[in-house]
């Protein structure tokens, strides 16, 4: 937790509004793609998200900015938490009110589609379910299926953002990157990096042969006009 950005993409929407650093400082430092970043301030992801000041959560200081502000190669460093809050440790599933169990299908269902690097024991732990329940949306079995829509969790209030990340990133360490299946961008420290091509040297830039050309006037020349004249009929 001590090196865990909390909320990523909430920080990089402050960050983009707030600051002048690079799309590239933003999204080394919430673990985000630049292009990702530089959707977020075009304005076309992360709508409905509200802007984390990192500063007020202690995970970044306005000294930091600046250096990065100034240099645009630095790397924003994540602040040492001041204050160390042990985790803490709940044994069987996350207690749901009963005026929110019904949404617990329809966020199941948003967990399994957007992520489903998370094993059963972690969907049970964000909405407080059964790992038969689960077992049944993930088969489409469940009694409901064709009433379910997928639903934030977070939104629903069945867990909070934090512990959704810490979940995430649980399922997500240790796992090998995906292949890529297509032809894929180049990062961006590779593509400013790339020079332009030099072209080819244009054909009438090459030397002219001098001799040619005097051979071609001197053929020319020899024909006198008496010659034209007794070519005529």
């Amino acid at each position: 937790m001590a090196n865990t950005l909390l909320m990523p993409k909430a920080t990089a929407v402050w960050l983009v509004d707030n600051t002048a650093l690079s799309f590239e400082q933003i999204a080394q430092f919430c673990g985000l793609h630049p292009l990702e970043v530089k959707a977020i301030a075009d304005g076309e992801s992360a709508q409905g998200i509200k802007g984390m000041d990192p500063i007020m959560t202690g995970q970044l200081t306005r000294e930091e900015i600046a250096r990065g502000v100034k240099d645009p190669n630095h790397r924003l460093k994540l602040s040492e938490p001041k204050v160390r809050v042990p985790e803490s440790k709940r044994k069987g599933p996350r207690y749901t009110p009963l005026s929110k169990r019904q949404d617990r299908p329809n966020a199941i269902l948003w967990l399994v589609r957007n992520h489903p690097e998370l094993k059963d024991a972690q969907v049970s732990r964000l909405v407080g379910t059964t790992k038969a329940t689960i077992e049944q949306i993930r088969e489409r079995k469940h009694w409901n299926s064709a009433s379910l829509q997928p639903m934030d969790p977070v939104t629903l209030g069945l867990c909070s953002q934090i512990d959704l990340d810490i979940e995430v990133q649980r399922a997500s360490s240790g796992r090998p990157a995906a292949a890529p299946t297509g032809d894929t961008l180049l990062p961006a420290s590779m593509t400013e990096r790339l020079e332009p091509r030099v072209e080819a040297v244009a054909d009438e830039d090459k030397e002219l042969d001098a001799n040619a050309v005097f051979a071609k006037l001197s053929a020319l020349k020899s024909k006198t006009p008496d010659e034209d004249e007794d070519d005529r009929p």
